[in-house]
């Protein structure tokens, strides 16, 4: 028996909307990453992009346990001698608060062409996000 492999034209792409009020942040990326790489579908394809498209909203409301908010840092380098930015997660959340759930997704895809193209299928909004944008793709919400 032969291994099945989808080609690119026949994968199905779906739209979900992920509310991330009340979630705990690293779960939380953990199912977005894998539906973006598509790990739910009996069709996975470690080498092709097989996931769907995802839209969070309510980014600012997301939960970090234990004491993250003051401990955990993210690191900016602008290039120059002495450019390294570090800032805790409270401060990264008042600033940009989409900047969380990017960055936990984002080290949890591969590396190289395929995790960027995936990681592409994204969408993370602040706030509610603008419901209307995506009622064409005919977008379903998702409870985790």
């Amino acid at each position: 028996m032969k291994t099945f492999l989808p080609k690119v034209d026949e994968i199905e792409r779906k739209w979900y909307i992920i509310d991330a009020q009340g979630q705990v942040l690293g779960r939380l990326a953990v199912q977005i990453a894998n539906m973006l790489r598509g790990k739910h579908k009996p069709i996975f394809t470690p080498h092709l992009d097989c996931g769907d498209y995802i839209v969070v909203v309510n980014a600012e409301k997301v939960v970090l346990t234990g004491r993250k908010e003051e401990q955990k840092e993210y690191q900016n380098y602008s290039g120059y001698t002495g450019g390294l930015k570090r800032q805790n997660a409270a401060t990264v959340r008042a600033k940009n608060p989409t900047r969380l759930i990017e960055d936990a997704v984002w080290g949890m895809m591969p590396k190289g062409k395929l995790g960027r193209a995936q990681f592409d299928k994204l969408r993370v909004y602040a706030g509610p996000g603008p419901e209307h944008q995506f009622v064409s793709q005919q977008a379903e919400k998702l409870a985790l």
